[in-house]
């Protein structure tokens, strides 16, 4: 392939990366706990064999996709009213439990299951630090106090665990809002406020503008690319090599 259009193909491939996590966060604006990403992408150079007639070789610039970084940033604070909708104010993440073992999310908007235990939409147990939190009708209304500790008229049900870790961005991405992590977890210095989740911190108007930029970049390295396929001559000019 000539260098020209090797560079170029590396720039759609990156353009395409783009679009894919912008995509991604417009899909999870409404999603609670969920973190914007950006793609993330470093240079590279490749040396080629020098072109017919040239004696050094070809020093091409490409790019590389090194995966995405994560706006770990807070996003505001939505009251609903519900009983047991949960946000953390401040780090931290709440722990469940998964078939696959504990996980870390951010996103509390939670319910109860058919055995009165807390869970997640996908209904993960949401973790005490005694085990899961049960809650039944006889308990009457719970109160969520800002430490986690769950009561109720008579009794301490249980204290909702919030965690956090060395490096947040090292955690790893389970679907749109879980996490796991090989870090040792630690108490958190977050608040948890009851009746409340926290709102994505996407902003689709500005991920909107994004993508058109994005995709108008793309749309000119697209035709670019058709130029460097099907004109050799405009190949050359493009290169900035000297017509043969």
């Amino acid at each position: 392939m000539d260098g020209a259009a090797l560079v170029n193909l590396s720039n759609l491939m990156a353009k395409f990366r783009s679009i894919d996590v912008i995509a991604n966060n417009i899909a999870n604006a409404s999603t609670p706990g969920f973190k914007r990403e950006v793609a993330k992408f470093e240079e590279f150079l490749k040396q080629m064999p020098p072109s017919d007639g040239e004696e050094k070789p070809e020093i091409l610039s490409l790019v590389a996709d090194v995966g995405v970084t994560r706006d770990l940033s807070q996003g505001s604070i939505n009251i609903t009213g519900a009983p047991y909708d949960l946000a953390i104010n401040g780090n931290g993440y709440f722990v469940v439990q998964t078939l696959q073992g504990e996980r870390y999310t951010r996103n509390g908007h939670f319910t109860l299951d058919g055995q009165g235990r807390l869970v997640t939409s996908g209904n993960d147990v949401v973790i005490t630090e005694s085990g899961p939190v049960t809650i039944t009708p006889t308990d009457g209304a719970v109160s969520i106090a800002p430490d986690g500790t769950v009561s109720s008229k008579t009794a301490t049900l249980g204290k909702i665990r919030i965690v956090d870790f060395p490096d947040p961005s090292r955690l790893k991405k389970e679907g749109a809002s879980l996490y796991s992590s090989d870090q040792v977890a630690k108490p958190a210095a977050g608040e948890i406020r009851q009746g409340a989740i926290e709102n994505s911190n996407v902003e689709p108007v500005i991920e909107i503008a994004k993508m058109i930029e994005v995709m108008r970049a793309y749309e000119a390295a697209s035709g670019l690319m058709k130029s460097l396929q099907g004109e050799p001559g405009e190949m050359a000019r493009l290169a900035n090599m000297p017509q043969k």
